[in-house]
Parts: structure tokens; sequence; C-alpha cells
């Protein structure tokens, strides 16, 4: 499969984004789906994940209340809405797709996308 992120940007803090990531392929749906991000200097972290069905969703700590994981299978795109946004979330944001439910390694995941750059400025 594959992946193509985009709708990363600047905006300033407090603003909001949208990502989207496109995927390829007939088996989308059957994919565990998640939102890694890396920031200069820093190993790729876990941002949220949802499930196949998208009934189970994720979040990392650092951004749960903030943003929104969601999919539609029937577009193959999954989605990354960022409201609230702060100076630290700026980093490289990839999509990822197989990979394993209860696990936020990035090494749980098999395919990657290109990553998208959000820029928050204070």
């Amino acid at each position: 499969v594959q992946l193509q992120a985009f709708g990363g940007g600047l905006v300033q803090a407090g603003g909001s984004l949208r990502l989207s990531c496109a995927a390829s392929g007939r088996t989308f749906s059957r994919y565990v789906m998640g939102w890694f991000r890396q920031a200069p200097g820093k190993e790729r972290e876990f941002v949220a994940a949802i499930s196949w069905s998208g009934t189970s969703t994720s979040y990392a700590d650092s951004v749960k209340g903030r943003f929104t994981i969601s999919r539609d299978n029937a577009k193959n795109t999954v989605y990354l809405q960022m409201n609230s946004l702060k100076p630290e979330d700026t980093a490289v944001y990839y999509c990822a797709a197989d990979g394993e439910w209860g696990y936020y390694s990035a090494s749980a995941y098999d395919y990657w996308g290109q990553g998208t750059q959000v820029t928050v400025s204070s």
C-alpha cells in the first residue's frame, strides 16, 4: 500500500489544521492506521491510531482532547484534526498503515507515507 499525507502548514498557536492521508490499494479498510510525528533531533513518536472499522481510537497523552483521528474507508483516507495547536506540536507528521492495535511503536507499522510538515508559531 502507498500512503500520501498532506495538509500540513504554518499556523499560529491556538489554531487548527486537518491532515489527510490517502492510501492506495484495496485492503485499506483492513488496516489499523496511525499518525506519528518527528521533531528535529527527536525520535518518531506515536500521536494517534484508529481501528480498521473506525470504532476504536487511541491517542498520546500529549494530544488527547485536542486531536481527533478519523477515517473514511470508502475514500481510503485517514484524517487527523488538530485543534488548539501548540508550538511543541511542531514536527513532520507521518501516516502509517497496518499497525498492531495496542502497540504504539513505529516498528509496529508496516507502511509509511512521506510526511507533511506542521509548524506552530508562538
